[in-house]
């Protein structure tokens, strides 16, 4: 059955926009997911967490096709449990970015996503958890953290906001990295070039879809290329003002069911599901 609106893909990030703050997901918002999905419209999860910290959430979604991960550093096939495609970021070039940072701001704390399917993430002294409910192993030293391949780094200042931290990272790593910032308190170092768009066009060519009829969801600036590359971006009530100044509609927040709102208007049927 084709979708009734000009949409045959949905793609939504996770933290601040589908998930609610304690990493729940609404019987609304999975109501109107899956009268999309009833419609013969994709969604597809498009999140900085790694491919091992999404699987369970993919199970609650009942899930078993792609998700883009770890900031579209990685294509992940729900149902066979594998990575379809993934990039990784130099460790050297990784270590030269945060002794670049850390020249100008000072000590800055880093944890690391392994790459893989079964990857860690590694957090060295000093570092915590944005979200205390996702599990992580601490290292003793700095050096611990490059023991493997890494997708990603994660950066927090002890004193800095992460607008200030983001913007001071840009200015020195250059080409080392891409940084962006994908929620509170999390500043992210990831391989250059790679973003949640570069990943999502990734998957959506494999699955035959297109830009132009792709809706995205987002709250934060690593959610920008996402709008770039879709055809309509909706931000949520508590999106970051960057995100907000470039999305093409605003809905209500993540604790108020954003996503579900704008779906059952454009799948009229999905309400009272």
């Amino acid at each position: 059955m084709a979708a009734p609106t000009a949409y045959s893909l949905i793609a939504t990030d996770l933290d601040g926009t589908l998930l609610r703050g304690d990493d729940t997901l609404s019987d609304r918002s999975l109501a109107a997911l899956a009268r999309v999905a009833d419609a013969g419209a994709r969604h597809l999860v498009v999140t900085g967490r790694p491919a091992p910290r999404v699987r369970p959430l993919l199970d609650d979604l009942g899930c078993e096709g792609l998700a883009v991960c770890g900031q579209g550093a990685q294509v992940y096939d729900a149902g066979a449990n594998r990575l379809l495609w993934s990039v990784t970021l130099d460790r050297e070039l990784a270590e030269t970015a945060l002794e670049k940072i850390e020249a100008e701001v000072g000590q800055v704390y880093a944890a690391v996503d392994q790459d893989g399917v079964d990857g860690l993430t590694l957090i060295e002294p000093g570092y915590l958890m944005p979200h205390p409910t996702l599990p992580a192993l601490r290292v003793e030293r700095r050096v611990d953290l490059w023991c493997a391949p890494i997708s990603k780094v994660l950066l927090r200042h002890p004193h800095l906001s992460d607008d200030e931290l983001a913007a001071t990272a840009r200015s020195v790593v250059g080409s080392l990295a891409t940084v962006t910032m994908s929620g509170p308190g999390t500043v992210e170092l990831q391989p250059c070039g790679v973003t949640k768009a570069t990943g999502l066009a990734l998957a959506a060519e494999h699955l035959g879809l297109s830009p132009e009829r792709t809706i995205a969801f987002g709250d934060m600036p690593n959610d920008i290329p996402l709008f770039d590359w879709a055809a309509h971006g909706v931000a949520m009530a508590n999106a970051h003002p960057e995100l907000k100044a470039v999305a093409d509609e605003i809905t209500l927040s993540n604790e108020d069911d954003g996503i579900a709102v704008v779906l059952e208007r454009l799948f009229p049927d999905a309400r009272g599901r």
